[in-house]
Formats: C-alpha cells, structure tokens, sequence
C-alpha cells in the first residue's frame, strides 16, 4: 500500500497517538509502509502520524549503509544525556523549510520490538536526534514547537509562502 504524507497542520500532527496494544501483522505492515516512505523522502526517521496512523509507531534508521531500522511502538524516553546537539531538523509534513533544534546528544528509549518484547536503546547523535524527533511526532508536537515562537513565526510564515 502506498500512504501519502499528511501536511500541517492537519489536525493528527497535533494530536496525541494511541497506545499500541500489542504487535500484530497488521502493525508490522505499517511499519514495512513507514519505512518504504522513510527511504523514499530520504529520510532518518518517521512516526506513524506523519502518515495519518494515531498510533504509537516509529522508525529510526540513521545509519550510513541503511537497512538498520529500529521498528519502535510505544517508545517512550528514560533517560537524556546533558550534553545538547543541534541538527537543523525538517519534516516532510511541512516541506521546504527547516530550523536548527538543540535536543540531547543521547537518550536510552523503551519500545515495544518487532517480536513484541519490551525493548530498550541508547541512542546517540543522528539517531538520538531522529528517534525525540518522532516521539515528539507521536505527541502531538512539530520540530518548530522547539524554536521560540519568533523563529516559529517565522519559519511557518516562509513554509506558508512556499505553499502558495
């Protein structure tokens, strides 16, 4: 199945995602859908919503070679690092602009795996970046929510005139 991103402000990038209640087949086919869309933006990363799904699902793969997606449902943050990266971050929900978030450099998260098993990683760079960046998705928050609301003013002002 092909599924098309949802542009903002659709009213599902503002709302929080349900939990998933267990792993099924049918979730394990939309992970195959997230990471068929992940790979064809490129992208690093993508949450269930950005698809029009409300639930608690994300992909992750940051890697270099590709092909090491971590399939995440229900993935919530333990523990963050102190140390702070910036990465100038997008979204294909609002395509043509992008900001410069400072997030921790590191961040262990708990997830249901693809076998169904509670899981957890440490993330670290790209893919810590990548992996709050989707959470923050399942939440019902954009990147831009990071920016003060100047540079969220703005970026959305110029992502509107990009619209037409």
């Amino acid at each position: 199945m092909t599924r098309r991103v949802v542009q903002w402000p659709h009213p599902v990038l503002r709302t929080p995602a349900a939990d998933v209640g267990g792993i099924t087949d049918d979730i394990r086919a939309i992970w195959e859908d997230m990471v068929a869309v992940m790979e064809a933006m490129p992208g690093v990363g993508l949450a269930a919503v950005q698809l029009g799904i409300p639930l608690r699902l994300a992909v992750v793969d940051a890697s270099r070679t590709r092909g090491q997606v971590v399939r995440m449902a229900n993935p919530e943050i333990l523990h963050a690092s102190v140390e702070f990266r910036d990465h100038e971050e997008a979204s294909p929900c609002l395509p043509g602009v992008s900001a410069l978030v400072k997030r921790p450099r590191a961040v262990t998260v708990r997830f249901l795996n693809e076998a169904g098993q509670w899981d957890r990683r440490d993330f670290v760079g790209l893919w810590a970046t990548s992996a709050q960046h989707q959470i923050d998705h399942l939440a019902g928050k954009m990147y831009f929510d990071r920016l003060t609301k100047l540079k969220r003013d703005m970026l959305l002002k110029r992502a509107a005139k990009r619209r037409g």
